[in-house]
């Protein structure tokens, strides 16, 4: 049961689902390929570094050592860094701590920047892609006089790859780009990727470490931006925003063995993907359709009927994300989370039985 409370818009969509409600109470027994956590973590090796941190939870966080650690795995002075309690944190503090008078939101993509300002007070302006484009962006189509502009890279649910020089036409002075790298450490190489970046004005980069790492229940990302606009963003935080296991978590995400771990994963995660893509367009003579080409870790796709197949899905042991809740697309669209190989081969096998089940 969705036991959340729903953000519905004027469009109908409800900003405030999101994948985890399949896999909630009478979906926790199912295979999951609605949550765009990579599976089996986190780490071993994490997991023992965040247990550690347990015997100093009687002290309040000090988030320097992390803060500092992020900062060098960006090449970037420690003052353009903001630790948070998740990228939805970061969300929300920019809803709250920045003067905007005119904000859009690059659809279809993750809700939760559009939600936050909202609850903020402000009237959010949508630039919707198009199917036809391949949600590609196009920067003509952003208003000229937007002065917040937010988009996604990779962009969930659409898993397109934006090229950066394409989001770098987005800039303009006396306006914040930010732009939400939650899934860039899933793309082999985190090529198109902006963070680091400090030649282009306005740029705010949010990252998250729940995705690669599995660290959803604990709540870790950052921010990256120009020193006065992370100074403004840590005043509206409150004191402590970030626990001791995070920050510990933090810290060992952006170590040099965490990387290779995750540029290796990224790899994996690619290879994974072209199986499931690769069976999915099998299903094309039943007007199933990938948005391609794919470049995170879940893959959109469109065909007839996909609310019955979604439940027959569920009925046959997998959860996969309903795609009407995005601004942008409607009830023919499902978001499908990479897993591995046996998983996928699994689910493509159950794909056919709820494609081709007839008609009751």
């Amino acid at each position: 049961m969705d036991t959340h409370t729903p953000m519905r818009t004027e469009a109908g969509h409800d900003l405030r689902h999101h994948g985890d409600v399949e896999v909630r109470d009478d979906g926790s027994t199912l295979v999951d390929l609605a949550v765009n956590v990579r599976a089996d973590t986190p780490p071993a090796w994490l997991r023992e570094h965040v247990a550690a941190s347990l015997g100093s939870l009687a002290a309040y966080p000090d988030g320097r050592a992390a803060r500092a650690a992020v900062a060098a795995r960006h090449g970037l002075p420690v003052e353009r860094v903001l630790l948070t309690a998740g990228a939805a944190e970061a969300f929300v503090l920019l809803a709250r701590a920045l003067e905007v008078r005119r904000p859009v939101v690059v659809h279809p993509q993750f809700t939760e920047p559009e939600a936050a300002l909202r609850d903020a007070g402000h009237t959010v302006g949508r630039v919707l892609l198009r199917e036809a484009d391949g949600f590609r962006l196009d920067p003509a189509a952003v208003p000229e006089d937007a002065d917040l502009v937010v988009i996604g890279n990779p962009t969930n649910p659409t898993s397109v790859l934006h090229p950066a020089d394409a989001i770098v036409e987005l800039a303009r002075p006396g306006r914040t780009l930010v732009v939400d790298e939650a899934f860039m450490d899933a793309v082999p190489g985190e090529r198109e990727a902006l963070a680091g970046r400090t030649d282009v004005p306005g740029l705010v980069v949010l990252r998250s470490l729940t995705k690669t790492w599995g660290l959803a229940g604990l709540r870790i990302g950052y921010v990256l931006a120009a020193p006065d606009v992370i100074a403004g963003l840590e005043r509206a935080q409150p004191l402590w925003p970030v626990s001791t296991p995070a920050l510990v978590a933090a810290e060992a995400c952006v170590a040099p063995r965490a990387l290779a771990e995750a540029a290796h994963a990224a790899h994996r995660v690619a290879a994974d993907r072209e199986r499931l893509v690769a069976g999915l367009r099998r299903f094309a003579p039943a007007g199933l359709r990938v948005t391609e080409p794919p470049e995170g870790p879940f893959v959109l796709v469109r065909l007839p009927d996909a609310a019955t197949v979604r439940c027959r899905l569920r009925d046959l042991g997998y959860a996969v994300r309903r795609g009407d809740t995005f601004p942008g697309l409607g009830g023919e669209w499902l978001r499908l989370a990479v897993r591995d190989r046996a998983t996928t081969d699994g689910f493509l096998a159950a794909l056919e039985r709820a494609v081709r089940a007839p008609a009751v």
